[in-house]
C-alpha cells in the first residue's frame, strides 16, 4: 500500500505483465503462496544461517532510518519503531554474528533538502551500515545521488517512484547500493488496482468508474499504467482525471462524478484523501469509493475521521490481522505490545527490511556493501507483507521487490463497522480475505 507522499513479478517480468492474468498459473501462484506462508521460509532461506566473518563481528552494526516526523507522525513512528523492534529481536537472538544492532533515527520532514542532510549525518556523520526508511518520492529522488556517492547499502521502505530503480538499470555500478524492499514501485501500484479491477469489480457491481488522482509525482506512473488498461478489463472509464494537489473542495468534482452515473470513485490519494473520504461519506454521494487511500491505510483511521470511512476501499502491504505469511500477526502484535498501537504499512516492511539485510550480512559473511548486494540479488526472504526478492540488473526495475501473488503482493480491505467500531477487512486477494465487500447503502 501506498506508496509514498501517502503509503507492496513474479509469474509476470515487467516486459510481460499482461501475461500474468493467465486463471491457471494465478491459481500455481496463489497455491505457492498459501505453501509459503504455511512453510515460513523463503526459497533461499535455509542458506542464511551460520556463515559470518570477522567483518561482521567486529563491533556494532548500525541501521539508519530516515522518517517523516517520527514522533508524532504514525508513517515514520512506524518506521523508526519497527526498525527498533527487528533490532531489538536480532539482538535477544545473538545479533548479526554477535555483533550489536543500533538504531539511529533522522527526521526528514517531508523534506528533500532536509532529508538529504539527514543522509549525510547518518553516512557520513555516523557511518552508519545500512539507511532504510524514506516516505516521499522527492526525497528519495534527492538523495539518490548521495547514495552512490556514500557506497551505503540503502533498503527504502516507503517511496515508490520507479524513477529510482531506473537509475540503478542506467548506471548499474554506481547507483547499485538502492534496493526498495516496498511497496512494490507505483507502476504496479497501478498494475495492482487493474488486477484488482478485473478480479472484484463485476461481483461488486462497479461497471463503470471515475479516476481520481491528485496530482503529485508519486501518482503519475499509476496513472499512466490505469490509462488505458483499466478499460481493457471491460470496465466504463468515462472521466479520468489528475486533480490540483491543493484541492480541498471536492464537491465540484462528485458533482460531475454523479452526472456522469458512474458506479464508484476509483482513487489514487494521500495528501488529499482525508478531505476527500470525509465529503463523500458526508455527503452521500451516489457511487462507491476505493482505490490507493493512504490515509485509509493507518489501522486508527476509523476514529479519527467519526467513522466517515465505513464502506470505503483501499489497498494495503498488509493489515493487523491479514494473515499474509506467518510472520504478519506476529509482527502486528509485537508492535502493538510495544508501542501502544499498530503500525502502518512502512512499519511492516522496515521491519522486513531490517530482517533481510540480517540475514544477507549472514549469507555474506561480510558487511560490506560490496558483499553483501549479490547476497540480496540472490535472497528470498520471507517477510511480513510476503516473500522479498528482488529483480535483477537486467530488468526493468532492477533492484525493486519483485511484484506478483507470489511475492509482494498487496491486500484490500474495507472499512467495516464492528461493535461499535472499525475494523479493517480483507477483501481480496481470496487466499487471505476475510469478508465480503458491503456496498454503501445510500448508493
Amino acid at each position: 500500500m501506498v506508496n509514498d507522499g501517502t503509503s507492496h513479478d513474479g509469474q509476470r517480468s515487467p516486459e510481460t505483465v499482461g501475461e500474468a492474468n493467465d486463471t491457471a498459473e494465478r491459481k500455481t501462484n496463489l497455491d505457492r503462496r498459501r505453501f509459503l506462508r504455511t512453510a515460513g521460509v523463503g526459497v533461499a532461506g535455509a542458506g542464511l544461517a551460520g556463515r559470518v566473518g570477522a567483518a561482521a563481528n567486529q563491533g556494532s552494526i548500525t541501521i539508519g532510518v530516515l522518517a517523516p516526523e517520527p514522533g508524532q507522525n504514525p508513517i515514520g513512528a512506524s518506521m523508526a519503531n519497527s526498525a527498533r523492534l527487528a533490532a531489538e529481536e536480532i539482538n535477544e537472538n545473538g545479533g548479526i554474528g554477535g555483533a550489536t544492532v543500533d538504531v539511529s533515527v533522522k527526521d526528514t520532514q517531508e523534506d528533500p533538502s532536509v532529508g538529504n542532510r539527514k543522509y549525510q549525518e547518518l553516512t557520513v556523520g555516523e557511518q552508519v551500515d545500512l539507511t532504510t526508511g524514506v516516505f516521499t518520492s522527492e526525497v528519495l529522488l534527492n538523495i539518490m545521488s548521495s547514495i552512490a556517492q556514500q557506497r551505503t547499502l540503502h533498503l527504502s521502505t516507503g517511496a515508490a517512484t520507479p524513477e529510482a530503480s531506473r537509475q540503478v538499470a542506467e548506471n548499474y555500478e554506481q547507483f547499485k547500493y538502492f534496493f526498495r524492499t516496498g511497496p512494490v514501485n507505483s507502476q504496479f501500484l497501478g498494475r495492482n488496482m487493474v488486477d484488482f479491477a478485473e478480479a472484484n469489480f463485476d461481483s461488486m457491481g462497479w461497471d463503470s468508474v471515475a479516476v481520481l488522482a491528485e496530482d503529485f509525482k508519486w501518482t503519475e506512473p499509476i496513472s499512466q499504467e490505469l490509462e488505458g488498461a483499466l478499460g481493457e478489463t471491460g470496465v466504463d472509464v468515462p472521466i479520468n482525471t489528475r486533480y490540483a494537489s491543493d484541492t480541498e473542495n471536492f464537491s465540484p468534482i462528485y458533482d460531475r462524478i454523479q452526472s456522469a452515473g458512474v458506479d464508484a470513485a476509483y482513487v489514487v490519494m494521500a495528501h488529499t484523501g482525508t478531505a476527500a473520504l470525509v465529503q463523500w461519506a458526508k455527503q452521500q454521494r451516489p457511487f462507491g469509493f476505493g482505490g490507493i487511500h493512504v490515509p485509509m491505510q493507518l489501522p486508527s483511521y476509523y476514529q479519527s475521521v467519526n467513522g466517515a470511512a465505513r464502506f470505503a476501499v483501499t489497498q494495503n502491504s498488509a493489515t493487523p490481522t491479514s494473515e499474509i505469511t506467518q510472520k504478519t500477526v506476529p509482527y502486528a502484535n509485537a508492535y502493538q505490545e510495544a508501542y501502544g498501537q499498530f503500525p502502518v504499512y512502512t512499519g511492516y516492511i522496515t521491519y522486513d527490511a531490517v530482517k533481510q539485510y540480517a540475514a544477507a550480512v549472514q549469507s555474506a559473511g561480510s558487511r560490506d556493501p560490496d558483499d553483501v548486494i549479490p547476497a540480496l540479488e540472490e535472497s528470498s526472504y520471507t517477510g511480513t507483507t510476503g516473500t522479498l526478492e528482488y529483480y535483477g540488473r537486467d530488468q526493468q526495475f532492477p533492484h525493486d521487490v519483485k511484484y506478483g501473488p507470489e511475492f509482494a503482493w498487496p491486500v484490500w480491505l474495507q472499512w467495516q463497522e464492528t461493535d461499535g467500531g472499525g475494523r479493517q477487512e480483507v477483501i481480496w486477494p481470496e487466499d487471505v480475505k476475510t469478508t465480503d465487500y458491503e456496498s454503501p447503502p445510500w448508493v
